[in-house]
This record gives C-alpha cells, sequence and structure tokens, in this order.
C-alpha cells in the first residue's frame, strides 16, 4: 500500500512538472504601448534632439543675475506673471548702501556751503580791490580765487560720489529689462544671492535667480544636429520639419527661424552638461504656434524631424 501511494505522488508530480513547463513556455503577451513612438514622417528626413524655448532674437531663455550681493527680502512677481519692461522683480537687503548714498548726499550739502561761503569771500574781496586795488593784496585775491575754485571742484566730485553710489543703490532692486514671463523665481526671502546665482540645495549647483521669457507669443524649439548630418540639412528657404511630443502622439508643424553658425560640443539636454564625446553639433532653431488643448512647456524635450519642403512623405 505505501509502495502505491509513493508511486501516485511521483506521477501527481511528474505531471505537475510537465504542467508547469508547458505554462511557463508559453510566450507572455506583450502589452500595447502607451503612445505610438515618434518615426520619421519623411523618404529623407534627418533627425535632431530637440529642447522647447521662449522665442528669442537672439541668445536663449532671459537668465537674470544680479551685480550686487545680498540677502533677499522682497519678491514682486510671482511665476507665470507676465511683466513689463522696468518692474521691479527683487529687491535685497539694502541698509549699509543706502546709509552711504545718504551720506554722500549730505556731503554735497556740505560742499555746496563751503563753495556759497567761498563765493561769497572772493565777490567781497574782488569789488573791494575794483573800487581800490591798495585795500586787497593781489595775493589775497588770487588765494579767494583758488579757493573758490577748489570748493567748486570738491563740489562736483560729491555730486559725482553721490551719482554712483545712488546708482549702486539701485543695483539692489533687480527689474525686468524688457516685457517677459517670468518662467521661474529660484529663490525666496531670506535667501543669499550673488553674482553667481543662487545655490540650489537639490543640484548643489548655482542656478539663475530668475529666468524670464515670453510665453505670450509662439515658442521656440532649439534642435543639435549632429555634424554628420550637416551636409543634408536642405537650404533654409526650403526647410520643412515637424515636432514630436513626448509620451504623446501629437505633432506639431515647425517654422524655420534661423541657424546658429557654430559648430559646438555636443549637449545632455536633460542637464545642460557637455557629454565626454568627440561629438559635435549645429543649433538650429525653429518656432512654432501654440494649440489650444495641447500643454508645452519651455523646457520639456521633443523629437524634430528635418526635410525638405517638397520631400515627400514616408510610405
Amino acid at each position: 500500500m505505501r509502495t502505491k501511494l509513493l508511486i501516485g505522488f511521483a506521477v501527481i508530480g511528474v505531471l505537475l512538472a510537465i504542467g508547469s513547463a508547458y505554462i511557463s513556455g508559453i510566450p507572455a503577451k506583450p502589452q500595447p504601448p502607451a503612445f505610438k513612438p515618434a518615426s520619421n514622417p519623411y523618404a529623407q528626413g534627418i533627425y535632431a534632439n530637440g529642447i522647447v524655448e521662449t522665442a528669442q532674437t537672439s541668445g536663449e531663455n532671459i537668465n537674470v543675475y544680479p551685480e550686487v550681493s545680498g540677502t533677499v527680502v522682497k519678491i514682486f512677481v510671482t511665476e507665470g506673471q507676465h511683466v513689463k519692461a522696468g518692474t521691479p522683480l527683487l529687491m535685497l537687503e539694502n541698509s549699509v548702501q543706502s546709509a552711504a548714498t545718504a551720506a554722500a548726499k549730505a556731503q554735497i550739502e556740505v560742499a555746496r556751503a563751503t563753495c556759497k561761503s567761498l563765493q561769497d569771500q572772493f565777490s567781497k574781496l574782488k569789488t573791494s580791490f575794483a573800487l581800490d586795488p591798495r585795500s586787497v593784496s593781489r595775493d589775497a585775491l588770487d588765494n579767494a580765487e583758488n579757493a573758490l575754485r577748489g570748493a567748486k571742484a570738491t563740489l562736483e566730485l560729491t555730486q559725482k560720489q553721490y551719482q554712483a553710489a545712488n546708482a549702486l543703490l539701485g543695483k539692489y532692486v533687480l527689474k525686468a529689462l524688457s516685457d517677459a514671463s517670468v518662467l521661474s523665481m529660484n529663490t525666496a526671502l531670506g535667501s543669499y544671492i550673488s553674482s553667481q546665482g543662487v545655490y540650489s540645495t537639490y543640484t548643489g549647483s548655482f542656478r539663475p535667480v530668475i529666468v524670464l521669457g515670453n510665453m505670450k507669443g509662439d515658442l521656440a524649439v532649439r534642435c543639435y544636429i549632429d555634424e554628420i548630418l550637416i551636409q543634408r540639412i536642405p537650404d533654409p528657404s526650403e526647410i520643412h520639419a515637424r515636432m514630436y511630443i513626448h509620451g504623446t502622439d501629437i505633432s506639431v508643424p515647425l517654422k524655420f527661424v534661423r541657424i546658429q553658425p557654430n559648430v559646438s560640443p555636443k549637449i545632455e539636454l536633460s542637464s545642460q552638461r557637455t557629454e565626454r564625446v568627440d561629438v559635435r553639433v549645429l543649433p538650429v532653431i525653429f518656432c512654432f504656434e501654440k494649440r489650444k488643448g495641447v500643454s508645452i512647456y519651455p523646457g520639456q524635450l521633443v523629437d524634430v524631424y528635418i526635410a525638405e519642403k517638397n520631400s515627400s512623405p514616408k510610405k
């Protein structure tokens, strides 16, 4: 009886092993992709990495750094806010410079009073000398005139010192130099900032205090084309391109803006660090109109395909 049980268990074990092997050998059905990967829409198009930025006539987004160092005591704007040229963005603690400016202004009054006193003295001596040359010595008259010239020079110097101190005081308030939108405010009340920017707790590096850009108009796409593909770039008048947004099936037609005619080392767009490879790229800038219902922001990575306008679509 015991032998039969052992044989039965052995047979059951063999059947379980065969069943497990069969089930594990069935190929798993792959999950459908969350979105259709971007493919080249042109028969002879070239590919480029791209990053979305605000449209500028030159350069990239506007990185704002202070010309003086100090602690942030007021912030006048918020992220996403559109500001006009001359709008104050933030203010630094300026008590020391404010006192220096007030002292420079007071020096002007002292110098002006001294100049007025010497002017009166010289006028009296000059009048007396004109009436009777024997009443005032020529030496005394010359000394009074020289003293007046020195006082006037001192007054002019104090005025320039006040102008310089007042101009430096104005540097403690950061202002927008053009109409723009606040893309990011990388500081807070009580933070210390310098001409290097603001220290980031998370990256351990310095960043711009404020980043500005134009969010009211078209957005731009900066593409980096590998140097081996430069010869395949169409003539600027014939360039046609499309942009594909990561994670979606959305594609957007692009309008050529300009080529930055300076081949530079390839960078990693996600962190803006130079890669340790001997590869160089050519920056090409496009722009596009923002579509209603499509969320696109500066800093977003995209795929770009470039071809001639008369290039036939890929079949």
